[in-house]
């Protein structure tokens, strides 16, 4: 019989289920792991042990329906858990305990999911690394001495080193995808609009959004299932969705066009050859599957990656931080908010009508097609300590241009996008390419995601770890 952490989330839930195990068997699998393995991983920042047991217990007594009940579910440390330590992965906040959940935590909780603890992020969920002052840098279980990415690092590396079967992330400019890639995990960043920031959380511009990350495409789409909200006061509101997400992981896509290209929006970018392999294996297999598969140029021009770099500015400044605290920061961010808190009412606003006019041009070229192939990040995983191996944080901020220069388009027209852990490197790191989709088609790309991953052998080739 194979080890609890082996099992796809799905299967541990039909298991619990019929009894075959416990919500407490099953959570204490994982608080074990983690307490062995992840001194060397740095996936959390807080396990709530104590907590989860009691939550495993209570579903033992009533479990609700949903194809996740008793199922451990980690939340990322940018989102609210009430009563929970949160960071913001900053230690300006290192004494701060969250007033209440998130709805997306509601929602979690509803389902029967069990939280284990919070996630590691980077400061505020600005870079795409996960390098802070509060915990150990978040590692890839393929190569610890590569990053885990970011913002979602800790997310992508508990559920790669098996301290969690899937995981709750958030994507603002790649940031479900980036980990997702580094790690060999699948990832969707859902249409913008599809869950809800509430209580607290703005989504003024509405960049960023919460989603999931996990290990196969079906436990990707139940967990999207259970995370899907809206709240009076969203300011955006995805288009619905008929039936549920998971069942499109069992649904044919059909015969599809599939346009894709290579060139990064970044022009200083250049895109590694193993990822250009990664990509261009990616273009065969779904040709392969009978997908007809075009080449098109471009649709974001270099143009905007200064307009969306003046809204990065200016929400790296979101998060109140008192005077007498900014020392705490870490340099990069500090360098962000200088910049942000520079950035005018009018210049703000013109970056953010100027990123629409750039999106409107765009999905008229995209919408012609059912789906856009892109490489997801442009390099293999990067070493630890790669980003702020420079001489000052703008050069830190270059080179996150340059690695993530395929994502963030997607963050700003709002639509759904995905990682496919496809391709390994010679050296056995992961490489991932992207799929983006038109909005609201989140199940679309589930489906063809799902057809992708059989085609594969299922769980991506059954490829895990040295640590699992």
């Amino acid at each position: 019989m194979p080890e609890l952490h082996e099992l796809s989330a799905l299967d541990q839930a039909r298991s619990i289920r019929s009894r075959d195990i416990s919500p407490v068997e099953l959570t204490r699998h994982y608080l074990d792991r983690i307490q062995r393995i992840d001194p060397g991983i740095g996936a959390y920042v807080t396990v709530t042990g104590e907590q989860a047991v009691d939550q495993a217990r209570s579903l033992e007594r009533e479990l609700p329906d949903g194809p996740l009940a008793g199922v451990p579910i980690p939340v990322k440390d940018l989102n609210l858990v009430k009563d929970v330590p949160i960071r913001f992965g900053s230690a300006t906040y290192r004494d701060f305990v969250a007033p209440v959940d998130d709805t997306v935590v509601t929602r979690l909780r509803a389902a029967g999911t069990i939280m284990l603890g919070k996630t590691a992020t980077p400061e505020f969920g600005l870079p795409c690394y996960t390098e802070t002052s509060v915990g150990p840098p978040a590692r890839s279980p393929w190569d610890p001495r590569t990053s885990a990415g970011g913002s979602s690092g800790g997310a992508a590396a508990a559920v790669a080193a098996g301290l969690a079967p899937a995981a709750h992330g958030s994507d603002g400019a790649g940031s479900i995808r980036i980990p997702a890639s580094v790690c060999g995990l699948y990832g969707i960043k859902p249409t913008r609009g599809r869950i809800s920031f509430a209580p607290i959380i703005p989504d003024l511009a509405g960049l960023s959004t919460n989603g999931p990350i996990a290990r196969t495409v079906a436990d990707a789409a139940a967990l999207l299932d259970v995370m899907a909200h809206n709240v009076p006061g969203d300011l955006y509101l995805a288009p619905p969705h008929e039936g549920t997400f998971l069942s499109c992981a069992f649904r044919e896509p059909g015969r599809l066009r599939i346009a894709r290209y290579a060139e990064p929006v970044v022009p200083e970018a250049e895109v590694d050859a193993e990822v250009l392999a990664a990509y261009e294996e990616a273009a065969k297999t779904l040709a392969d599957l009978g997908h007809d598969v075009v080449e098109i140029r471009r649709p974001f021009g270099p143009d905007v990656v200064p307009t969306f770099v003046t809204l990065w500015y200016a929400f790296a400044c979101m998060h109140p931080v008192p005077e007498e605290n900014e020392h705490l920061l870490r340099p990069l961010t500090r360098w962000l908010r200088r910049r942000g808190h520079a950035t005018s009412a009018p210049g703000f606003l013109q970056a953010q009508a100027q990123l629409q006019l750039a999106t409107r041009a765009a999905l008229e070229i995209t919408n012609a097609y059912d789906a856009v192939l892109t490489p997801t990040v442009t390099q293999p995983p990067r070493p630890v300590g790669w980003f702020e191996d420079v001489d000052d944080p703008e050069e830190t901020f270059e080179r996150m241009k340059r690695f993530a220069a395929f994502p963030a388009i997607y963050n700003v027209s709002g639509q759904p996008a995905v990682n496919l852990p496809l391709h390994w490197s010679a050296g056995g790191l992961p490489i991932g390419v992207m799929l983006a989709g038109r909005i609201g088609e989140e199940g679309l790309l589930i489906s063809l995601s799902a057809q992708v991953e059989a085609a594969k052998g299922g769980f991506w080739g059954s490829r895990r770890p040295p640590v699992w």
